[in-house]
């Protein structure tokens, strides 16, 4: 039987749900009561959408939501250099804007590959959210528009990220080593 990895605890789950709620008030902010379509990239930002809709409904902003599946590191854990739809969104986002909410921004291919197909399908903007972001993650223009917080340049697992499919239901984010 395999041994498990070292896992340090990066954030815990009491701390993930305050940054939530914070990027939930930033983000109303923005939103106001424009109609909006939220479009979570599966699988690995699907526990940190489901929360922060809830968060954002507590704060009467209910955008649709859709998923997007992208996929750029299958089972390894580095980028493949190349963004492939899996499966496409359902519902028209001609006029909309779009939250497009990702788990981790690291090089930015995958959020600026999304970014550029939500546009060319007519969305009227698209707004890009992370749960985190890497030391060497574009910055600025090129960067993400709003962020939880800042991820140590380490491995990530649990709340949603995964190591070859493994520990996603994590209800904490932890490091491997």
């Amino acid at each position: 039987m395999d041994s498990a990895p070292a896992m340090e605890v990066i954030v815990s789950e009491a701390d993930l749900a305050a940054r939530i709620e914070d990027l939930a008030d930033r983000l109303a902010a923005r939103l106001g009561k424009d109609p909006w379509t939220a479009v979570s990239i599966l699988i690995g930002a699907m526990p940190f959408t489901t929360d922060l809709m809830k968060a954002l409904a507590r704060r009467g902003v209910m955008p649709m939501l859709d998923v997007i599946w992208l996929e750029s590191y299958r089972d390894a854990r580095e980028s493949s250099g190349r963004v492939v739809v899996r499966a496409d969104i359902s519902r028209s986002v001609e006029g909309r804007g779009v939250v497009l909410i990702d788990d981790v921004f690291d090089t930015g291919r995958t959020l600026d590959f999304a970014r550029s197909h939500l546009l060319a399908k007519g969305a009227r903007e698209v707004i890009t959210v992370a749960l985190t972001q890497k030391p060497w993650a574009p910055r600025g223009a090129d960067g993400v528009d709003f962020c939880a917080f800042d991820a140590p340049g380490r491995f990530l697992v649990g709340y949603g990220m995964d190591d070859k499919g493994q520990y996603r239901g994590l209800p904490f984010i932890g490091a491997l080593d």
